[in-house]
């Protein structure tokens, strides 16, 4: 993987090992990124920013909680409008990962 950037300095993840395996090319918040083949979504954007998304009714930060695909609090949304669970969704090459609830691209 490449170097981290200001974005991967302040991740929620950090990876310690197993670093040897393919890349996958993806696209987070409209910036190019990279994970690791058989990375979940969760994992291959927490590796970038501290959290998953924020919360539509609290407006807090989330970074999933159960990681089984149970409670719900890792969706996140591909720019074609389909939602997905974070945890249970593997990384495939080219998604477009948006982490900001629908119309509040550019909104700080």
């Amino acid at each position: 993987m490449n170097a981290p950037t200001n974005r991967s300095a302040r991740a929620q993840l950090q990876r310690l090992k197993e670093r040897n395996r393919p890349t996958v090319a993806f696209v987070l918040d409209g910036q190019p990124a990279e994970a690791l083949a058989g990375d979940t979504v969760l994992t291959a954007v927490l590796t970038h920013t501290r959290q998953l998304r924020i919360n539509e009714f609290s407006h807090q930060p989330r970074a999933g909680f159960c990681l089984m695909g149970a409670c719900q609090d890792c969706w996140v949304r591909l720019a074609d409008g389909k939602s997905l669970r974070a945890c249970q969704t593997m990384i495939e090459p080219g998604m477009h990962i948006c982490t900001q609830p629908a119309g509040s691209e550019g909104a700080a």
